[in-house]
C-alpha cells in the first residue's frame, strides 16, 4: 500500500529525466522509511541509504559487515514508501563479479533506482577514515562492468565511487574515474575531496555525472547548494545528517529524563501525535477501511 503512486520503472525514468536538466538533485540520507517520506514531503529530489548508517543502526562500525540480506531488505523497506527515486550504498558489492551482479539483480527487482560500488579492498573503511586500501582498477572494472551488465532497466543508475583521493591523490583519482566510466558507469563518486579546488578540478577532468558527498565532521569541506551548482556536480547526499540529527537529540532528551525523572520539560522537542498521524496517513488508511468494510452482515449469517 503506502499510496504510493509511481512504479519502480517510473521512478527512474524521472530520476534519468531530472539528471539530464543539469540542475543540482538533493538526497538526504533516510535512515528508515518515516524519513523517507518526510525527504519526499519537504520536497527534495531523491533519497539515499548510507551503508555507514545502516550498519550503525544495527549497532556496528562501518566496516563491510552488513550482508546484501541487510542492504537489501532495509533499502525495499524505504523506496517502497516514496515517489522519489531511491540510490543505496553497496559497499564493495558483497564479492566478485558474480556476486555484484547478483547484488544489483536482487536490488534493482526491490525497486531502487541506482547504487554505488566502491573500490576499496573488503573490509572496507568509512570513507573519511585514514589508512583505507583500495583494489586494483582491472579489479574495479570488472565488477563495474559486471553490474552494468547486470542490470534490467538501462536507468537504473551505476554509480562508482573511488576513494582514491586520501590514498593515492587528486591525479590518480581522476585516472580511476575515466576508467570506471570506460567500464561502463553512469556517475563517478570521488569521496573525500578536500575543498572548491579539488572539487572544480574533477568536474573539469570527468564528462560523466559526479556526485558530492557533503558529510558532516569528514575531509570534505562543505559547500553549499549554490556552491556545487557553480561546480558543475549533477547529485549530492548528505548521508548520516538525519541520523545525526536524530540521535542527537534521543540522547540528549534520555538524559534531560533521566536526570529529572519526567519527560516534561523535552515534550517541545518531540514530534506530535498528529504529526505523526499526518507523516504516515493515517487519514488515508482509515478511508481505506472504510471503503473495504462498508457492507452489512444481515442475511449472511
Amino acid at each position: 500500500m503506502h499510496f504510493v503512486k509511481k512504479q519502480a520503472s517510473e521512478k527512474r525514468q524521472h530520476f534519468a529525466d531530472q539528471l539530464k536538466t543539469g540542475k543540482l538533485l538533493r538526497f538526504p540520507g533516510a535512515y528508515n522509511p518515516l524519513v523517507a517520506k518526510l525527504i519526499e514531503e519537504i520536497g527534495y529530489d531523491g533519497v539515499y541509504v548510507s551503508g555507514g548508517v545502516m550498519a550503525n543502526d544495527l549497532g556496528m562500525p562501518d566496516i563491510g559487515l552488513t550482508t546484501l540480506h541487510d542492504v537489501a531488505n532495509r533499502s525495499h523497506q524505504i523506496a517502497r514508501v516514496t515517489n522519489l527515486p531511491t540510490i543505496i550504498d553497496i559497499d564493495t558489492g558483497f564479492g566478485e563479479a558474480m556476486n555484484v551482479a547478483r547484488t544489483i539483480e536482487t536490488i534493482e527487482t526491490l525497486g531502487i533506482s541506482g547504487c554505488h560500488i566502491e573500490d576499496q579492498t573488503n573490509p572496507k573503511r568509512c570513507g573519511h577514515l585514514d589508512n583505507k586500501e583500495l583494489v586494483s582498477i582491472s579489479e574495479m572494472t570488472k565488477k563495474i562492468k559486471a553490474a552494468a551488465d547486470a542490470r534490467k532497466d538501462k536507468n537504473f543508475l551505476i554509480i562508482a565511487r573511488t576513494d582514491a583521493n586520501a590514498v593515492e591523490g587528486l591525479d590518480k583519482t581522476i585516472a580511476r574515474a575515466k576508467a570506471y566510466i570506460d567500464a561502463g558507469a553512469d556517475m563517478i563518486f570521488p569521496e573525500a575531496l578536500k575543498d572548491e579546488t579539488e572539487f572544480e578540478k574533477m568536474r573539469k577532468s570527468i564528462k560523466a555525472y559526479l556526485l558530492a558527498n557533503m558529510t558532516e565532521f569528514g575531509k570534505s569541506k562543505l559547500l553549499t547548494k549554490k556552491e556545487l551548482e557553480n561546480l558543475g556536480y549533477n547529485l549530492v547526499i548528505y548521508p548520516v545528517t538525519t541520523q545525526r540529527l536524530a540521535l542527537k537529540n534521543v540522547e540528549d532528551g534520555l538524559k534531560q529524563i533521566f536526570e529529572e525523572g519526567h519527560q516534561n520539560n523535552v515534550i517541545e522537542k518531540m514530534q506530535t501525535r498528529k504529526r505523526l498521524y499526518e507523516l504516515v496517513d493515517y487519514e488515508k488508511y482509515g478511508a481505506f477501511d472504510q471503503s473495504v468494510f462498508n457492507f452489512g452482515t444481515k442475511g449472511h449469517e
